[in-house]
């Protein structure tokens, strides 16, 4: 069974993207903020904060306790963005990256003879002196493995700086000592259904036979698994077109009212319907949601008809807003255009008022600016004074060109 896949998994990405870009902070203990405000909390810690207990959840006030020197940085997501293509370029020299997994990890293919462990341990080698030389506080755990399941578990065990090699000798007793959630594709509801099954080791779990396993996903995902275990490269099922667009944002202090989370939404919305203008979309329902910090949640949903003009989109939005309450304190926001269909197929609703849902000739000019001079330069007033910068969700690359920077970038 040859070595096939190497992966990469960035150490304290965010953290140590502030530590690369602002060399006071390297050393000390960082810990990476959506607000400054102690009622939030850790997005990221560097290792240096991580060794007094702090780490990604962690509320502020607590990081403070635990870690009085901590050094507290609001997150630059356009900076966080900037650096992930220029390492991309780094590994690139090295080795052709073959998979984007998130903002800070990435998935090559070993070919030929860079299947020898000699070869890819060599190749790994340069490749961290190189971004040791570039990014002197950056660094990188890397896997390498007959898989890129497997390989990216070896990025997880060893960390920071790791390099592990795990070949079919090694398995299965060298995944032994993981846990279950150390496992890609193993979160809480899944390792609940495991322990239902008397599974709760990954040695009981790499000793399951494969009907077991079967059973546990209740799909052929679990012959997949218990395959991808025993070091089986399998092709990936190719990916299905994006279902819904999504955008969501915790409130500073200054607007936890009314007036400002509609305004954060009315933000996020033209945000979501920019992605969706770009990939040729149009959203069959719209669903908006303010989570409070004094009343239960609040969620509606309006269905659009194959709309993607942005207008449009917010006179949905009025509608939903008209009926929210009017008490209580929000905290966050959120906004999902949802049944997304390809633009070309679809028609305009013949007996919609006033041309209702039909494309604006006036986006794809807004969107056209804001993609050449920068995030939501342009927009609609309703929604000129929010805050809602950029996010970065595990699974998705932001795009400066249509989602508001923090502070620049690098």
């Amino acid at each position: 069974m040859e070595l096939r896949s190497l992966f990469i998994d960035f150490n304290s990405y965010f953290a140590s993207v502030e530590q690369q870009d602002e060399p006071a902070l390297r050393g000390k203990p960082v810990g990476v903020v959506p607000v400054m405000a102690d009622s939030t909390c850790c997005i990221a810690a560097s290792y240096e904060a991580k060794r007094y207990g702090v780490k990604t959840g962690t509320l502020v006030r607590d990081a403070k306790r635990l870690c009085p020197g901590i050094r507290l940085v609001p997150a630059r997501p356009a900076v966080y963005v900037g650096y992930h293509h220029r390492l991309l370029e780094l590994i690139n020299r090295h080795i052709p990256v073959a998979h984007v997994g998130s903002i800070d990890e990435m998935a090559c293919e070993l070919l030929g003879r860079e299947r020898e462990r000699a070869h890819a341990i060599a190749i790994a080698r340069a490749l961290k002196a190189d971004l040791a030389a570039e990014f002197p506080a950056i660094r990188a755990s890397i896997g390498i493995a007959p898989n890129a399941f497997l390989a990216k578990t070896a990025t997880d065990m060893q960390k920071p700086d790791g390099l592990v090699v795990l070949e079919a000798a090694d398995l299965p007793w060298a995944l032994h000592r993981l846990e279950l959630r150390d496992l890609c594709g193993i979160g809480p509801a899944m390792e609940k259904r495991l322990h239902r099954l008397g599974i709760r080791s990954v040695e009981q779990l790499c000793s399951a036979p494969i009907r077991v396993l079967h059973k546990a996903w209740g799909s052929v995902e679990g012959d997949r698994f218990h395959r991808r275990l025993r070091g089986e490269h399998l092709p990936e099922p190719a990916p299905h077109g994006a279902s819904s667009i999504s955008h969501s944002h915790v409130l500073p202090p200054e607007l936890r009212h009314g007036a400002g989370a509609e305004t954060v939404l009315k933000k996020l919305l033209q945000k979501a319907a920019a992605r969706m203008r770009h990939g040729k979309l149009v959203a069959r329902r719209l669903q908006a949601k303010i989570k409070y910090l004094d009343a239960p949640s609040w969620k509606e949903i309006a269905y659009c008809n194959d709309c993607d003009d942005t207008r449009t989109l917010l006179g949905h939005l009025d509608e939903l807003l008209a009926h929210r309450p009017r008490h209580g304190r929000p905290l966050a926001v959120s906004v999902v255009l949802w049944d997304l269909c390809e633009r070309i197929g679809t028609t305009d609703d013949l007996f919609a008022a006033g041309g209702q849902n039909a494309s604006s000739p006036l986006d794809p000019v807004l969107d056209r600016i804001n993609a050449r001079f920068g995030a939501q330069k342009i927009g609609y007033a309703s929604a000129r004074s929010a805050a809602a910068p950029m996010r970065i969700a595990f699974n998705r690359i932001p795009d400066p060109g249509r989602e508001d920077p923090t502070r620049g970038n690098p």
